[in-house]
């Protein structure tokens, strides 16, 4: 038995000394990924931040340029008010009438009672 265990002895150091290589191979391996997912995780987020700058500063443009449109139309309207005041208050007039009388129809029509306001 004792020499069965002698003769084995010599094998199962190779084993593991197999296995421990295998190991340190696997762990180089694994750093080498590692090291790649870091480098692209770096690339998609430096894209990211490139395409997310870019969408901003399209936006900010868009939102000048229809700052500025809104800007040129209400000068316009304020213009025209001013040329012609009898006009826009009548205009105004008339908007809160039907603003009055959209309102109380539909107060009415709310009410539970059967009553009609005509």
């Amino acid at each position: 038995m004792a020499d069965t265990n002698k003769s084995d002895s010599p094998h199962i150091d190779d084993i593991q000394k197999t296995l421990e290589k295998q190991i340190a191979e696997l762990r180089k391996e694994i750093t080498k990924i590692n090291k790649s997912i870091s480098a692209r995780s770096a690339e998609m987020l430096d894209d990211a931040s490139e395409q997310a700058s870019d969408l901003y500063d399209t936006a900010a443009a868009r939102a000048s340029r229809t700052a500025q449109q809104l800007r040129s139309q209400a000068q316009a309207v304020s213009d025209v008010a001013r040329d012609n005041p009898g006009t826009t208050t009548a205009v105004i007039g008339v908007i809160g009438l039907l603003g009055f009388l959209a309102g109380l129809a539909i107060g009415q029509s709310m009410n539970d009672n059967s009553r009609r306001w005509y």
